[in-house]
């Protein structure tokens, strides 16, 4: 079997940064991502909260991090987990290239975005309904589209498909945005920028194609129809942790990973990182920093321990 001395599950922010980290230490770095590396970055088309850079794309940025881990002498490999194993100490980690034990494992697998669960979102994803602005508004030039949600990302990339298209709804339960100020007032100052408030959708409605949206107003009970080509979903996110199954890794409501402040979970050796901590801010800035801890306590660990 394949032994590794640090073992990072995840190539987002937490999981690169916990690379880096960890090689700065010295330590042997294994870095495992199934996907794409950069996690739900890549997805974002402007970064403009990333210390010290004003404004950058989700690419760029996750490239920066990704070409700073490689020169670091980083070991990537595309692989996916199905099962992380803790036995005495030892923790193997089974994967679709094979099973690796590891002295630690920081786990930095982050979220994905939420479904809504309404009636016709599933027949029509990828045929209108999509979770990528920066993917999919092009497909949207002078058509009238949808963003369901209220939080920065929601906002944000309502106002990034204003680029597109001719109109944007952004339909939310609440009376106004869980966004930032700033973020709000620039939605509040773009013409193409329609909120509905007070309103959750009941069906997403077209025959092999987004035609439009069925909307209730919380208050009244009202329904009302609205003619749109795409519906953009934002409502939230969800652990990416399936491989975990019944691992005694102790969680939080939601599936979320409890760690205490050095990123320890219940399971000596193994540590969180990132979004898929159980923690109240989940930003690009605190899943690095949240990388940072976690591989230097893995460092403290395994030269206490292994």
């Amino acid at each position: 079997m394949e032994s590794r001395e640090l073992l990072i599950i995840g190539g987002g922010p937490a999981g690169l940064t916990s690379a880096i980290y960890g090689k700065r230490a010295g330590m042997d770095v294994l870095l495992l991502e199934k996907g794409s590396h950069g996690g739900q970055i890549i997805s974002t088309s402007e970064i403009e909260n990333w210390p010290g850079t004003k404004e950058s794309t989700g690419t760029a940025l996750a490239k920066s991090f990704y070409d700073h881990a490689e020169s670091l002498e980083t070991e990537f490999r595309k692989a996916a987990v199905r099962e992380i194993r803790s036995e005495n100490g030892r923790h193997i980690v089974s994967t679709s290239t094979g099973d690796i034990e590891a002295k630690a494992v920081i786990i930095a697998t982050g979220a994905s975005f939420r479904r809504l669960g309404c009636k016709g979102e599933a027949d029509l994803i990828g045929a209108g309904v999509s979770f990528c602005a920066v993917c999919d508004g092009a497909f949207y030039q002078d058509e009238e589209v949808a963003v369901i949600g209220g939080g920065n990302t929601a906002v944000e990339e309502a106002c990034y498909l204003t680029r597109f298209a001719s109109k944007v709804y952004i339909i939310h339960r609440r009376d106004e945005f869980r966004a930032d100020r700033l973020v709000c007032e620039r939605a509040f100052k773009n013409e193409k920028v329609v909120p509905v408030w007070d309103s959750v959708v009941e069906s997403i409605n077209g025959d092999g194609l987004v035609e439009g949206i069925t909307v209730k107003n919380v208050k009244t009970g009202a329904l009302s129809d609205i003619p749109v080509a795409g519906v953009f979903m934002f409502v939230g996110t969800v652990p990416n942790l399936a491989f975990l199954g019944d691992n005694q890794i102790d969680r939080a409501d939601g599936g979320w990973i409890r760690t205490d402040s050095r990123m320890q979970t219940s399971v000596p050796g193994i540590f969180a990182a990132g979004d898929v901590r159980d923690t109240p801010l989940r930003q690009v800035v605190t899943a690095a920093g949240d990388g940072a801890q976690a591989a230097m306590a893995a460092y403290h660990y395994i030269t206490a321990h292994c």
